[in-house]
């Protein structure tokens, strides 16, 4: 966090950042706790839109998104997979609120009774996860474990859809899907993958990037970096600057799934998120429904796809706003300096 020259600068307690500042086990705290927010809102939000479901209207023109997208990848349909009666979704957000509890604990734990600094653990493995800015080999140390927890993320999904089956709108029904690793089809995907329609591919996708990503992970972990260059952050390493690249990565995924929200209908089929929207642009570009939901029970009058694809993109622009923020902060500029600047012109 910048200082703007202060050493001995306070936050207020709203600047949650300045409180994990190099401090590794407040890091870990903060995402602990975090995670369980996340498994809470996606628990009860669960139950909320399962208590409020109508199955006479299309699962699309009722905003269900948490139900849309636990139907989509073939939870809560009968056992001949082809009609969804809701079995089986209750289960699944009881866990994610039981899981939200065990999260809040390991939160308060590594925030109120072990170390603040993983430097000063008394565990030997839990000191390599410490934050040293100026320190390479430890730093692509947490990168890689953070890589090989997205690959087996990866892996789930694929051997989930190879076993158990994912929902393929095609024949309306739940079906098992095997992974096409297609390394020319995943290239060319790169570049239409708003139109994807072969289930197979979409899992062949997910297979490559779950090798790509342990392999990395494994690499990073195994790897002696000695030194910093121009190339691998060298001036510019900071708790700052990571928080920027965060910022920058969850923004471009949130606004590349919204334009893929809005058109694809086979990840995204029309019986659980609605038909595909009609683009517009003002000031940035949105979405608008093509039907009518006056009559049905969508939340606030929009399909689940409308909700999906313009939460995503307006989080997306925001949080993009944000990485160029402290990405200009982590390189030493002065927003104070403009607020001068400023006062000295209208003088």
């Amino acid at each position: 966090m910048q200082t703007y020259g202060n050493p001995s600068v306070t936050y207020g307690w709203w600047a949650g950042n300045a409180g994990v500042t190099n401090r590794s086990g407040k890091f870990i705290a903060a995402h602990a706790a975090h995670t369980g927010l996340i498994a809470f809102a996606a628990g009860a939000a669960t139950l909320w839109e399962l208590a409020r479901f109508d199955p006479s209207i299309s699962m699309g023109h009722q905003s269900s998104i948490f139900l849309a997208h636990l139907a989509s990848i073939g939870i809560g349909f009968d056992e001949t997979g082809s009609v969804w009666t809701g079995a089986n979704v209750a289960s699944v957000a009881i866990v994610h609120l039981v899981a939200s509890m065990v999260y809040g604990a390991g939160g308060l734990l590594h925030s109120l009774y072990f170390s603040s600094d993983m430097q000063e653990s008394d565990v030997k493995q839990a000191r390599k996860f410490k934050l040293e800015w100026d320190n390479p080999k430890n730093l692509t140390f947490i990168l890689g474990h953070h890589l090989l927890f997205f690959g087996v993320a990866n892996i789930w999904f694929v051997e989930w859809a190879r076993i158990h089956g994912i929902y393929d709108p095609a024949i309306d029904a739940i079906r098992q899907v095997e992974y096409n690793l297609n390394l020319n089809a995943i290239w060319s995907h790169q570049f239409d993958f708003l139109s994807i329609d072969s289930l197979e591919d979409v899992m062949g996708g997910h297979a490559f990037l779950a090798f790509l990503q342990i392999s990395g992970g494994a690499l990073h972990i195994a790897q002696k970096t000695g030194q910093y260059t121009k190339y691998k952050g060298a001036g510019l390493l900071s708790a700052e600057a990571v928080l920027s690249w965060s910022l920058a990565g969850i923004g471009w995924m949130a606004i590349v799934a919204a334009f893929w929200c809005a058109q694809n209908t086979t990840v995204y089929p029309t019986e659980f998120f609605g038909e595909p929207l009609i683009q517009k642009f003002t000031i940035a570009p949105y979405w608008i429904d093509s039907g009518d939901f006056s009559d049905s029970n969508a939340f606030f009058g929009h399909s689940t796809r409308a909700a999906l694809t313009n939460v995503h993109y307006y989080f997306g622009f925001f949080f993009i706003q944000g990485h160029l923020w402290h990405a200009l902060r982590s390189m030493g500029f002065n927003f104070k300096d403009v607020l001068s600047s400023l006062n000295v012109k209208s003088a």
